[in-house]
């Protein structure tokens, strides 16, 4: 199923956060509590302003943004968890390096 959000929203699917270091180390569930991960499945057009004008969103499907853990609406699409967030609910795009 293709999901087109609407308007300056964006559909994400959760990362889960690792629980373990490059090391080995295992992380304790308090010590991991940071913004939630995702990969940005699918984009809106963006915001019109009062008078019409259209303000693209930043985000593009496959960036891999950082979102607060009370952040948007959690859907079930064909048996997939996704999220969905309006773009100023995302803090940041990480950029991995292999782009």
């Amino acid at each position: 199923m293709n999901i087109i959000p609407l308007y300056d929203r964006v559909i994400v699917k959760r990362i889960e956060p690792e629980t373990k270091t490059a090391s080995g180390l295992i992380i304790p569930g308090s010590a991991a509590e940071k913004p939630d991960q995702g990969i940005v499945m699918s984009v809106g057009e963006g915001r019109r302003t009062d008078n019409g004008t259209l303000i693209p969103i930043t985000v593009k499907e496959l960036d891999l943004v950082l979102f607060g853990k009370q952040s948007g609406h959690n859907v079930k699409i064909d048996g997939e968890d996704l999220i969905v967030l309006k773009e100023e609910d995302i803090f940041a795009i990480i950029e991995t390096g292999d782009e």
